[in-house]
């Protein structure tokens, strides 16, 4: 169901001592080959950890053979002496994996500015590498936890008897944004293809899954998502049905997080049609996403749909003010730009909430889901 669940992979999760309950905060992926295709999607923040610093060039080469993943120490903010750090780490796990280290990734997570504790994370290392399962997928995904309340992992295998799969594990919280915000993500497959496919493959699925949930708009310089092939299907699926595949375990995972959003009392599907093309629907729909006022509405189960409207109004998304339209989870609450039924008439008990706007300027539309927390909100 994990990263192990696609042929070629073994993983496991172990306590390096930084959770304070003792419980797994490092994570260790290894691809046995025969292939090592690789491709990642990193933050867009200018404000990068070490860890993704490091890994951007590993995916230089297209090939990764190992990731390592620290739940306990995000080391960003740390200056050269983080990257340091974090190429001792790397060191470390290729000798103990007698692999090449500029074929391991790294990706981290957890309090940034402080420098990660070798003391705990090389024995940690060794500790990992000692465990290693083609089992171990799910220990993996525990371990990456911090504000996760259940470890996120997915699987999908390529059409009907196709003999390939795609796995996956992620961790996310709080911070849940655009450009991926604290999020790690591994997704690993059997398929064999090289690191283009896998990067053209990536880069759509985090378009349409990762990109669009969103919460508070800040991108975290730790944010990793990584694909790697092992080959040992030694089966080359068509690319369209690679990419579906792809695609299909990142929504689940994304998904995934939504539900499980640090702090969040509603799940909230923000739909905006009527846009002059696909991003002017995106940029609407993430001024509604974002917006405090609506956030603290439906967390106190008000439609408030002026609100939204305010918030589409502000985007900078063409609208034809005359011809907006909201529905709150299918009651329409403004038609034409006015009040259409009786607000009062939305049942907004459960945790899932449906937004729809129509912003009356075209016919292209866009959706993504997000979280009713927010820092008013949450205090």
């Amino acid at each position: 169901m994990s990263v192990t669940a696609p042929v070629g992979f073994t993983a496991t999760g172990v306590a390096a001592g930084a959770a304070p309950d003792g419980a797994p905060d490092l994570a260790l992926v290894v691809n046995e080959g025969p292939g090592l295709a690789a491709a990642g999607v990193f933050t867009t923040n200018r404000v990068k950890g070490a860890p993704v610093l490091w890994t951007e060039q590993v995916l230089r080469g297209g090939a990764v053979a190992a990731v390592l993943v620290d739940a306990g120490c995000a080391n960003a903010c740390t200056g050269p002496l983080g990257f340091q750090d974090a190429h001792a780490a790397v060191e470390h796990t290729a000798r103990l994996l007698d692999r090449d280290a500029a074929r391991i990734a790294l990706a981290a997570t957890g309090p940034m500015g402080v420098r990660p504790a070798m003391d705990r994370l090389l024995p940690g290392v060794e500790a990992a590498a000692a465990r290693l399962s083609e089992f171990g997928g799910d220990r993996a995904a525990r371990a990456i936890m911090t504000t996760d309340t259940q470890p996120k992992t997915a699987a999908v295998r390529g059409g009907s008897g196709a003999g390939w799969t795609v796995g996956g594990m992620a961790k996310g919280g709080a911070m849940l944004a655009p450009s991926l915000a604290t999020l790690l993500v591994v997704l690993t497959t059997d398929a064999d293809l090289p690191a283009p496919e896998l990067a053209r493959a990536l880069r759509a699925a985090t378009r349409a899954t990762f990109e669009r949930i969103d919460a508070d708009a800040v991108a975290s310089p730790n944010d990793t998502v990584l694909l790697l092939a092992s080959g040992a299907s030694g089966i080359a699926p068509a690319p369209e049905e690679f990419a579906e595949a792809v695609r299909a375990v990142c929504a689940d995972l994304a998904r995934q997080l939504v539900k499980d959003a640090e702090g969040a009392t509603k799940e909230i599907a923000v739909e905006v049609t009527g846009a002059v093309d696909e991003e002017q629907a995106l940029t609407a729909a993430r001024a509604v996403a974002r917006d405090p006022l609506v956030k603290a509405a439906l967390r106190a189960e008000d439609p408030a749909w002026p609100r939204v409207v305010a918030a589409v109004g502000a985007s900078g998304a063409a609208v034809e003010p005359h011809r907006l339209a909201v529905a709150v989870n299918g009651v329409p609450v403004c038609r034409d730009g006015a009040p259409a039924e009786d607000a009062a008439a939305v049942d907004l008990r459960f945790r899932e909430v449906r937004l729809t706007v129509d912003l009356g300027a075209g016919d292209r539309s866009a959706s993504l889901w997000t979280t009713d927390w927010a820092a008013g909100a949450a205090r």
